[in-house]
This record gives C-alpha cells, sequence and structure tokens, in this order.
C-alpha cells in the first residue's frame, strides 16, 4: 500500500510540475507530415509563424524526429537538395522563398497594419498563407462609413467532414466578444473595426484562429483544422477559454477519445465510465454503469442517444455499456443549469451525440478483445448522404466454462448484441434529414433453470430547417422501448414466462432564433405518449399448470412547452432564463382502488374500486420548471457563475437495490403517486493557471426533492398491482462542492476530481402506516460523502502513451442486524435504522498502455492495442454486505464484484 501510495503522489507531483515547464527547443516525432502540417505544430507550441506560398511546399514532405533541436538547424536539414531558403526576423516571424533570402533588417513599424484597405488587401495577397496566418480583409470601408462597428458573420465547419459544427465558441481574442454556433455551425459579431484576432474553439475538438481586418458587414466561413500532428487518438477537451465563457455551469464534456484512454473494465471502451471521473458523478457498484449526479439516484438522469431515450444503459450485467463508442461523436453531461430544451428528469441530463460518418471517404474501425468484439463501417453515398453503422457483441462464455464445476457459476450463459444505423442527408444547405436507431439484445442465466433477457430498441427521425441565418427548427418523431423478460423452467409444472416493457412515441419540435449578437432565444413542443406493461406472468410450456398473472397496462400523454432567452448584456455578465410548462394526463382503460380519506393507504382501509374506460382521464398533473443562471467575468482568465432550476419527473424507477439492475421495473405517477419535483441552486468560481495550461474549477450545490419513492420494509414489487401500498412518499434534500483541476496541453494530461456530498432522504406521508427512522432524515442509499478520482494520462511517444485511474470513495450505506431475540418461540433478528451503518470505503488504481502501428499515410488499415490491469492492487472491494443463517447461527458475508487483478488485451484497427 506504501509503494501505490508513493506512485500516487510521484504521478502527482510530476503531473502538476509538467504545467510549468516549456521547451525551448523543438522536440517530437513528425512522421510523413506534409510541410503545411510541420509548420502549424511548430506555431501551435513556440512563438514562431511561418510565411510562404503553398506551391511552394506542396510536395515538401517531412521525416524527422527531433530533440532538443533548433529552428534553423531543423529548416536547413527538410530544405537540404530544393531551391528553398529561409529567413528569421527579430519578431520570430519565418520567410521561405526559393533561390534568394529575404533581407531582414526592415523598419521597427514595416509590420504594422496600413490604415488603407487596398494596401492590407496587396500586402495579404502577395503570399499565399496558411489559413490561421492570412488576414482577410471582411467588408468595405465605404458601406455605412459613420459607424464604428460591424457585423461579421459565417458558418463553422469541420475540415474533415464538411459539416457544420454545433457549440463551437467563436471569441475575439482581445475584448472576448464570443458567440457558441448552433446546429447550423453560424456565428455572428459586432466587431470595432480593424483587426481583429479570432479565436474558433469546438468542444472535443482542435483550436483555430483567424486574423481579418474589417471594414464593414460582411461573411467569413471557417474550417476546423484537425490536429494531425499526434495520429494516435488524441484527447482535446473543450478548453478553459470555453469553460470560463460559456454561460452554461455544471457541464461536462467529454470526447470518445478522452474515453478510449481511460482504463475500462474488461478492455471494453466505456461512454458512461468516461463521466465517472468528472466530479460529482459517481456510482455505488462496482461493475454497474448505473450512476448517480449531486445526491440523486439513478432513475433521475435522462439519458439520451441524440433525441432518444434510453431506459437501460447497460450489458452484461453493467459489465459494459450500452453505448459503442465508434458510432458517438461526443457526451455532454448536464448536471448543473439543465438547459431549458430539456425536461423529464430531477438530477442530470447526459447528451449522447450520434456520429453519422464522413462526407470525404469510405472507411471503417473495429476490435477485437478477450470477450468482446466489434465493427462498423461508415462513408459517403453520393454527394449528400453519409451513414455510419456498427455492432457489437460478446463470446464471453468460454470464461464461465473455466470455472471449476463445485462453483455456483459453472454453466452460466452471458450473452450481448448491439446494433447501431445512422443516416444524414442533406437535401440542400437549409434542409438535413437524420435518422438514428439503436438495438441491443442481453441473454444470461446463472443456471440452466432460468434464463433472464431484456432489450432496449431506439428509432428516432430528425428534421433540420433553416429558415434563414437567424431561425432555425429542428422537428424530431421517435419510438423507445424497453423490455425485460425471466422464463423459468425448473419445475416443468410450474414452468413460467415473466415479462415487462415500457414503450414511448415522442414528437419534438424546437427552435432556435438569433435576434442579434445579445439574444440566443429557444423555444418549443415537446409530446410524449406513453404505454407501460407492469408485468405479466404466463404458463411456460404445454405442462405448465400455473395461473396466469397480469398487471393491467398503464397509458399516460406528456406535454411540455418551453422558452429561454441567452442574453449578452455586456462583455463581463451574461445571463439565461426561461421555463417549462408541463402537462401530465394518465388515461384508461384502468381501475383504481379507492381508500378511506385521510387514512393510510393500506389493505384494511380499501372502501371499493373506481374503473375508467379508454381514453377516460385517470389523473392530471401539470406544473411549471424554472431555469436561470448568469455569468460574470472577473477577468480573461476567471469567472464566476450561478443558477437555479426546477425540475419534474412522471416516470419512476421501482428498485429496492442500490445499484440499477435489469429486472427493475418503471412506473408512471398515478392517482396516488405524484410527480417527482425538486429545485438545485449552485454558484461556481472557473479560472485558468499556469498561462492557460491548467484549468481550475470549483461549484457548490443545494438540492430538495419531493415525491420521492421509498418502500416499506419487506415490500414485494413483482407483480403486486396495490403497489401503493407499499410505496412510502418521501422527500429528499442533497448538498456538496465539487473541485476540478484538469491539464489539456503536453505530454502529461488528465483531471484530478474532488467531489463531497451528501444525500438524505424521510418519509413525507400524513398519515403513513409506517415512518422509515421515526420519520428523520437518514442517508440515502447512495450517499457517499467523499469521493476522489485522478485520471492521467502521459504520452511516452507519439506510439506509446500509458494511462492511470484511481478512485476512492467512501462506502455506502447499509442496514445491518445488531441483535437477535425470542418472540413466539422463534428467535427473530433485529436490525438497525435504516442505513445506520457503512460498507467499507472503495480504493483502486487501473493501468493501461496503448500502443499504436506505424503512421505510414498508405496502408490498408491502421492498428493499434490497448493493454491493461484492472484494479491493479487487487483490493477486495465491497460490493455488498449480507447475512444468511448458517449451521442455524447468522453469519456475514461481504460480496466483491472483482477481488483481484483483472487484466485485459484488445486489438484495434481502422481504415
Amino acid at each position: 500500500m506504501k509503494k501505490s501510495i508513493l506512485f500516487l503522489l510521484s504521478f502527482g507531483w510530476a503531473f502538476l510540475l509538467s504545467a510549468q515547464t516549456t521547451a525551448p527547443k523543438l522536440n517530437g516525432m513528425y512522421p510523413q507530415m506534409s510541410f503545411a502540417r510541420f509548420a502549424e505544430s511548430i506555431e501551435g507550441s513556440t512563438p514562431y509563424r511561418f510565411y510562404y506560398k503553398n506551391e511552394d511546399v506542396k510536395d515538401l514532405v517531412v521525416n524527422l524526429q527531433l530533440s532538443d533541436a533548433t529552428l534553423s538547424a531543423t529548416l536547413a536539414e527538410i530544405f537540404s537538395g530544393s531551391d528553398l531558403v529561409f529567413s528569421i526576423d527579430r519578431e520570430n516571424k519565418v520567410w521561405i522563398t526559393r533561390d534568394r533570402k529575404l533581407q531582414m533588417d526592415f523598419a521597427s513599424n514595416y509590420f504594422q497594419v496600413r490604415e488603407s484597405a487596398a494596401e492590407a488587401a496587396s500586402s495579404v495577397d502577395s503570399l499565399d498563407r496558411f489559413a490561421k496566418n492570412k488576414l482577410y480583409t471582411i467588408g468595405r470601408a465605404s458601406d455605412n462609413p459613420n459607424s464604428k462597428t460591424a457585423k461579421l458573420s459565417g458558418i463553422v465547419r469541420s475540415i474533415t467532414t464538411g459539416e457544420a459544427l454545433a457549440g463551437a465558441v467563436v471569441t475575439e481574442r482581445v475584448n472576448y466578444t464570443q458567440m457558441v454556433t448552433g446546429a447550423n455551425g453560424y456565428y455572428e459579431l459586432t466587431l470595432p473595426k480593424g483587426r481583429h484576432i479570432l479565436v474558433i474553439q469546438n468542444i472535443g475538438g482542435f483550436q483555430e484562429q483567424r486574423q481579418i481586418n474589417l471594414l464593414g458587414d460582411g461573411t467569413l466561413d471557417i474550417s476546423i483544422e484537425e490536429n494531425m500532428l499526434s495520429l494516435d487518438e488524441v484527447v482535446v477537451s473543450s478548453g478553459a477559454l470555453s469553460s470560463i465563457n460559456k454561460l452554461e455551469m455544471g457541464v461536462q464534456a467529454i470526447s470518445i477519445d478522452e474515453v478510449k484512454r481511460l482504463p475500462a473494465v474488461l478492455g471494453e471502451v466505456d461512454v458512461i465510465r468516461g463521466i465517472l471521473t468528472m466530479p460529482g458523478v459517481n456510482t455505488v457498484g462496482e461493475a454497474s454503469v448505473g450512476f448517480n449526479v449531486r445526491g440523486g439516484a439513478a432513475d433521475q438522469n435522462l439519458i439520451l442517444y441524440n433525441q432518444s431515450t434510453v431506459f437501460n444503459p447497460s450489458h452484461a450485467f453493467g459489465f459494459f455499456s450500452a453505448f459503442n463508442a465508434d458510432l458517438t461523436s461526443g457526451v455532454e453531461l448536464y448536471k448543473g443549469s439543465i438547459p431549458v430544451n430539456y425536461g423529464g428528469r430531477l438530477s442530470s441530463v447526459l447528451q449522447v451525440d450520434a456520429d453519422f460518418g464522413s462526407k470525404e471517404k469510405f472507411g471503417g474501425a473495429g476490435g477485437i478483445g478477450l470477450l468482446t468484439g466489434r465493427l462498423s463501417f461508415n462513408g459517403p453515398i453520393g454527394d449528400k448522404t453519409t451513414f455510419k453503422v456498427g455492432a457489437r457483441s460478446t463470446y464471453s462464455d468460454w470464461v464461465l466454462n473455466l470455472l471449476e464445476d463445485e462453483t455456483d457459476l459453472n454453466g452460466s450463459n452471458v450473452a450481448f448484441y448491439d446494433l447501431n444505423a445512422n443516416i444524414r442527408h442533406e437535401f440542400d444547405e437549409n434542409n438535413i434529414l437524420e435518422v438514428t436507431s439503436y438495438f441491443s439484445q442481453d441473454d444470461f442465466s446463472f443456471d440452466p433453470d432460468t434464463t433472464y433477457n431484456y432489450s432496449n430498441l431506439n428509432v428516432a427521425a430528425t428534421w433540420r430547417h433553416f429558415f434563414n441565418e437567424q431561425l432555425e427548427g429542428k422537428f424530431t418523431v421517435g419510438y423507445d422501448s424497453y423490455d425485460f423478460g425471466i422464463v423459468g423452467i425448473d419445475n416443468p409444472l410450474n414452468a413460467f414466462n415473466f415479462t415487462f416493457d415500457v414503450n414511448q412515441l415522442h414528437l419534438r419540435s424546437d427552435f432556435e432564433y438569433r435576434k442579434n449578437e445579445n439574444h440566443i432565444f429557444k423555444f418549443g413542443l415537446h409530446a410524449i405518449q406513453y404505454e407501460l406493461n407492469p408485468g405479466s406472468n404466463v404458463p411456460f410450456g404445454e405442462e405448465s399448470i400455473l395461473i396466469t398473472e397480469e398487471l393491467e397496462t398503464e397509458r399516460a400523454r406528456e406535454f411540455s412547452v418551453y422558452f429561454g432567452d441567452e442574453f449578452f448584456i455586456n462583455e463581463e455578465l451574461s445571463v439565461s432564463y426561461g421555463g417549462r410548462y408541463m402537462f401530465y394526463q394518465m388515461y384508461g382503460p384502468l381501475t383504481v382502488n379507492e381508500y378511506v380519506e385521510g387514512a393510510p393507504i393500506t389493505e384494511g382501509n380499501v372502501i371499493g374500486e373506481q374503473t375508467f374506460g379508454a381514453g377516460e382521464t385517470v389523473k392530471t398533473y401539470h406544473g411549471p420548471e424554472f431555469r436561470v443562471s448568469a455569468r460574470y467575468s472577473l477577468t480573461n482568465q476567471s469567472s464566476i457563475k450561478a443558477s437555479f432550476n426546477t425540475m419534474r419527473q412522471n416516470l419512476h424507477l421501482l428498485t429496492n437495490t442500490s445499484a440499477i439492475a435489469p429486472t427493475d421495473s418503471w412506473k408512471l405517477s398515478d392517482t396516488y403517486i405524484k410527480p417527482q419535483t425538486g429545485g438545485q441552486a449552485s454558484i461556481g468560481y472557473y479560472r485558468t493557471l499556469a498561462k492557460g495550461q491548467l484549468e481550475f474549477s470549483t461549484e457548490v450545490y443545494y438540492r430538495y426533492m419531493d415525491n420521492l419513492l421509498d418502500f416499506r420494509s419487506g415490500a414485494s414489487l413483482i407483480l403486486n398491482e396495490d403497489i401503493e401500498q407499499d410505496v412510502l412518499n418521501s422527500e429528499g434534500k442533497a448538498y456538496g462542492a465539487e473541485f476540478l483541476i484538469k491539464k489539456n496541453t503536453g505530454a502529461l494530461r488528465g483531471s484530478l476530481a474532488y467531489t463531497y456530498s451528501r444525500s438524505f432522504i424521510r418519509t413525507s406521508d400524513e398519515p403513513s402506516i409506517e415512518k422509515i427512522n421515526d420519520g428523520e432524515f437518514y442517508p440515502s442509499n447512495f450517499d457517499q460523502p467523499h469521493n476522489v478520482v485522478l485520471a492521467v494520462n502521459y504520452e511516452l511517444s507519439k506510439r506509446l502513451n500509458t494511462s492511470l485511474n484511481t478512485n476512492y470513495s467512501t462506502g455506502r450505506p447499509v442496514t445491518l442486524p445488531i441483535s437477535k431475540f425470542e418472540y413466539a418461540g422463534s428467535e427473530r433478528v433485529y436490525f438497525s435504522d435504516r442505513n445506520a451503518y457503512r460498507i467499507p470505503d472503495y480504493f483502486r488504481i487501473d493501468l493501461s498502455v496503448n500502443l499504436e502501428g506505424n503512421h505510414k499515410v498508405n496502408k490498408l488499415a491502421h492498428a493499434s492495442w490497448s493493454f491493461g490491469v484492472y484494479n491493479v492492487l487487487g483490493r477486495s472491494n465491497p460490493y455488498s454486505v449480507y447475512y444468511t443463517p448458517v449451521g442455524g447461527e447468522l453469519r456475514g458475508f461481504q460480496l466483491s464484484i472483482f477481488a483481484r487483478p483483472i487484466p485485459f488485451i484488445t486489438y484495434n484497427f481502422r481504415f
């Protein structure tokens, strides 16, 4: 243990020191790279700026490995054997010409901006420079000469796919006037006339810049270059500039490449595990993809794949995420200021964006591990259509078959597969159609007599229409479904088939109107129709004499209308405000129990039934949700933010476990089970350190929650037609503080996150047949006060990098037997107050090494290997603690999922 602590301290010390050091000379590998890319990479890490004609260097290829080399010696080697020569002036400008060097003893003001637009244009056009160094002259001086400002607009696109980039931040570097692009990639800034430098930052992408001379109103379309220097899957985060200046708080964006660098369970890349490295997000179970955000339950997270709701985001007992990383383009988690266009859950929104493939060429990717395999294809279909399809599957049964015969798991079966198909078609520049689809199937059994299965199905079509440069509309229709089943054949006479399913049809219309650079309006209408089968149990096989049990289908409709405004008051202060109004209605056919008014809801207080016909309203709930947030920039490197939002949730998860299980079922709000409601207030401070290499943030929050579901002791949740009799309406509260320090540049990158979080619940029913812990607040099942995550990646070379992931968290609450007594001639067990104790704390270290193949451009496929060990220390972290009689004596046991180091190896390829 001491060695591991010293190792972590050394790693953390190196992590901080690396932020303070800069290399004055050139280092790195530049294999088979065009000179333009080489020049760009040098500009990104040094004060040098290159000036040349594209035609002079278009055939020049750089193939060097540099170690403390000077630029002069490097260029001399690159240009040897050619007629190219270079000159470096006192302002670190590098001039590349043919045959004869340029004279460098210019006057000190030679390169200052000329007042004449004609002279400026002439000086720029004299050299066809690289885009980021070229001066773009925008507009005409004769247009509106009395105005001191002019309007600049355009589209930000990906240079790889040609698609418009949503969420890119366009910032004027001196005054920090900025705008975030919408789904159409459009931006618009009003700036003083004259010279400006624009910084363009794509979330999860590469930062670019453009130099402009703004003479009048005009347009500038911008294509963001990819970071081609690092040919492996480099992590480029959203960037400190975006974090400080964007209006939202409590938002975590993580790129797929960043997720791929984390050590994963059994070698499978996991999208959801990536967000678990962020503060405020934790999980109560190892190998469980159910996650808790700021003290909320796992069912209080809205998980979206594009516009589709995914009810169970897991495969194989939670070992693997439901999302195939090869079919996703990015992930964002909203846990503070929830955007006004999202609703339906109390804690957070996880937005997983689909990838629609490249417009340039056909390609593919895949991977083969010890337990899973995956394969995907993508590319263009004609000039206007792109597609991406992929599949994953497991072949893990061989591991279970290796277990010895006397173990309980010998002969078990685990299998899953999932399929994705995405297509995007551009009818014209104003009309785009996107179709996403996802299907998954899981089957598992612990013995040959009982088989479990569950599946997800999601299909959605979205039409984007750009009415003009200011107004954009997005219209979506989709269908989401989740079902699970259990087939038991232990006794043919009692063989059964149990099933449950939840289905929803959704329609969405979302609009974004950019009135000017100061106002961005969002408004829309959402509609959902639910159909939920609470459970049915029917005979299985001809010999079964089981009596059929089937609960009534539940149906409901939900409508939401919303409006919001992002108002940029001035350069320092911006606010966002808005609201949603949700209308929910359960309708028949349905039969509802009637109880004695004012009495507890128990079987003994049932006085009759009320029957509702098809389409007849059973119960209606409605109410507003509010959103407000503000950002104040203290300096160019720091800001403070505050937010408050309220939420409503009409779906409830019926579970008496801490972690999500495949057999957990959902419940619609009805006459006795009200919609969950809650609110959250938060405030945060954000700052960049070490000349922008380190990003620091801290947030504190307080949450309140009403109409939560707790359960009576011994409650039965499966096939319970009177579930309201076992439900205890409760209220909750949560509060905490989050700290994050992140390094996004250099060979050593990573993050250190610490979260202090408390979550409590208490029975609020009045009157109530039972009050847990005498009606006092007690820790919820997912109350874990302390959580620390260190995730770092060190690039040893352009082909080799290693990752470390360290997790520590307080043990979750548990209820324990504390004594025994005799009653009515039998020995009984007396349990403590609910959640009065805790299981031992959790601690785990994971390591991985990622090895890229060679970086030759002309290859059939580019390959890489991932090696790693999950739980390097072999620590037996308890998943749960339970008690069972052994030889007439009650004994306690600790269950651990991974009680030893788990090595993995995965071969990845792309073409």
